[in-house]
């Protein structure tokens, strides 16, 4: 790999880094307000800082989707009350990442059981010490003690809630969470309706094919109907899922045909194959997500 590209990668790595980070030292927190959207009858979404939160809840308990960072548990919980939810007896953590698990700890210590993909126990239990933002091993209360291979279904609240490992593709853990009744989907960060470009953590097994093939998983499995839930960013729907596929696999087609080319990572970035793009300025550039793409190939 050419300095330019890894450079490149390990500056996304460093964005991974700081969203995996259990502590955010550098943020001001108590200004964060949890804004809470109904969206079906006992499903709502929290947002904050950090990715979305999914509440399902009813008379068999409040099941959590990712928690987002430490410091904002206790207004987390004060939005799944507002909604008159029961504490949260069940937590899925979509990936690893801190900035959706960053609450695992506080949460299992209230007795929260927590679900993930095997891929998401380890990398938590093993952290990344290594990392120029090094990232200690969770604590034992901020694990998941439920973990599966492709997936577990839960029945509560009159819903039928399908957790699926269908290949990552962000991560190596990757889970979506569908409601089969009430047709609601959460897509982890398999789904940024944000600025900037999808960030293919290759650091901890993220690639762009598996990620294309997940989010063609999903786009078979929904309707026109279905409300999406993504990582980051407002309610989406199946068309717009289906334009983001779209992106990124006009975007993977433009990088192999320079791969396949002869060039280098670094002369792929170089070429701006990205360009006209117009996805704005955000967390990953259209250079970082082209050296991952390549990476991926």
């Amino acid at each position: 790999m050419t300095s330019t590209s890894f450079k490149l990668l390990a500056g996304a790595a460093f964005g991974a880094a700081a969203l995996a980070s259990p502590t955010q030292a550098q943020r001001n927190f108590d200004e964060v307000e949890i804004r809470i959207e109904r969206i079906a009858p006992g499903i709502a979404v929290l947002y904050g800082a950090g990715g979305n939160i999914g509440v399902s809840y009813g008379e068999d308990g409040t099941i959590l989707i990712d928690d987002q960072y430490a410091p904002l548990t206790g207004k987390i919980e004060t939005a799944v009350a507002e909604l008159g939810a029961e504490p949260v007896s069940f937590l899925i953590n979509t990936h690893w990442h801190g900035d959706h698990t960053g609450g695992n700890e506080n949460l299992g210590k209230k007795g929260a059981t927590i679900f993930a993909q095997d891929n998401v126990r380890v990398r938590l239990a093993e952290g990344r010490p290594e990392a120029d933002r090094p990232i200690p091993p969770a604590a034992k209360e901020a694990l998941p003690v439920v973990t599966y291979g492709q997936g577990v279904t839960m029945h509560l609240n009159g819903d039928t809630v399908d957790v699926m490992f269908l290949g990552g593709g962000h991560t190596d853990g990757d889970s979506v969470v569908f409601w089969r009744e009430d047709n609601v989907v959460h897509m982890g960060d398999l789904y940024f309706k944000i600025p900037g470009y999808p960030f293919i953590d290759i650091r901890s097994g993220g690639n762009v094919i598996n990620a294309m093939n997940t989010l063609d998983a999903v786009i078979r499995m929904i309707d026109d109907e279905t409300k999406v839930i993504p990582g980051h960013g407002p309610m989406s729907n199946k068309a717009e899922l289906v334009a983001y596929r779209a992106m990124i696999g006009d975007a993977v087609e433009r990088v192999r045909a320079l791969k396949d080319g002869g060039a280098t990572s670094e002369e792929a970035v170089a070429a701006q194959p990205l360009a006209g793009f117009d996805r704005g300025e955000g967390f990953i550039s259209a250079d970082s997500f082209v050296a991952a793409i390549y990476a991926s190939l």
